[in-house]
């Protein structure tokens, strides 16, 4: 069950660093027996934005690429799929450059990244995976010429600012160093914020999965810390004087619309996208005090909010 979770985690994870830099699908369709990319990106060639900042990671996305994470350790079977997939598109591709009348030079062509946290020795020597230390640097094994792309082995990979962004798509001890280095990086730093905030969400969602195993629960434990300092920087920031601000006047206006809203946008931020459950909160929320609600809203867990607040 939490792997689904981890798998969508990772998703977003991933648009939420690559979409200043092109266009993403997730998922994307492929002809043929109904298939599915986890995600497509394609890089915006008018982009004004630097990716450098994603160090290694950057550097994926120069052509289109398709982006296979794992959070269990990748099998043969997973990385044949993925073959198929980057195969099936890339004749798709090439399909629409002869209707278009177009060339299509070797950067357009797509590549497949799989990103997976373990992978031994005798898999990757099966699919011809082969490290390209000159150019790529450790834990990255590249398939053979005719088959763009490669296998990232991310618990393999340096521990440099370089591969931070990749290796918090890690597991156990690997994923928590990511974590200790991302905590230092200043604050206001968009990726680090953007990681976050999709990590609080992965938080939540553990939280409310029964029967963690004990990999989970730890990851609930070292998340919590996150949690703390972000709500922090986020009254430094002037988030609960905003707030603040916004629901006064929608009191002094008589406006419970934009009251609700700004309720509404905070709880996104901590806990995704608002179900029913924490829709129901809004009204009774509303005819609190700011002075009371704000504190309650920032340091709650949705469980306590839902007590709390309940109809």
């Amino acid at each position: 069950m939490t792997r689904f979770i981890h798998d969508q985690f990772a998703k977003d994870y991933l648009e939420e660093l690559l979409t200043p830099y092109g266009t993403l699908q997730s998922p994307r369709r492929v002809a043929g027996e109904v298939r599915q990319i986890d995600l497509w990106f394609s890089p915006n060639p008018e982009c004004p934005l630097s990716p450098a900042p994603l160090g290694l990671l950057a550097r994926t996305l120069h052509s289109p690429a398709i982006f296979e994470p794992y959070r269990n350790p990748v099998t043969a079977d997973e990385i044949r799929d993925c073959l198929l997939k980057l195969l099936v598109l890339s004749a798709e591709v090439r399909r629409e450059a002869r209707r278009q009348q177009t060339s299509l030079a070797d950067s357009d062509q797509p590549r497949l990244w799989i990103l997976t946290p373990t992978a031994s020795d005798p898999l990757l020597a099966s699919f011809s995976a082969t490290l390209d230390v000159e150019n790529w640097g450790d834990g990255i094994y590249q398939f053979p010429l005719g088959l763009p792309g490669a296998i990232i082995v991310i618990h393999r990979l340096p521990r440099s600012l370089d591969t931070l962004w990749l290796r918090v798509l890690g597991r156990g001890g690997v994923q928590q160093q990511a974590f200790d280095e991302l905590e230092q990086l200043p604050p206001g730093n968009p990726f680090r914020d953007n990681a976050l905030m999709l990590l609080n969400r992965l938080k939540a969602n553990l939280e409310m999965t029964p029967n963690l195993n004990q990999e989970d629960r730890e990851l609930i434990m070292r998340l919590s810390p996150l949690f703390d300092q972000q709500l922090e920087e986020a009254k430094l920031s002037g988030l609960e004087r905003g707030l603040e601000r916004g629901l006064e006047r929608g009191r002094e206006q008589g406006r419970e619309q934009g009251q609700r809203e700004a309720i509404a946008s905070l709880l996104e931020a901590r806990f995704g996208s608002l179900d029913n459950e924490l829709s129901q909160l809004l009204d009774p929320m509303i005819r609190r005090p700011s002075s009371e609600l704000m504190p309650l809203l920032l340091q709650l867990s949705r469980e306590e909010l839902i007590e709390r607040f309940s109809p």
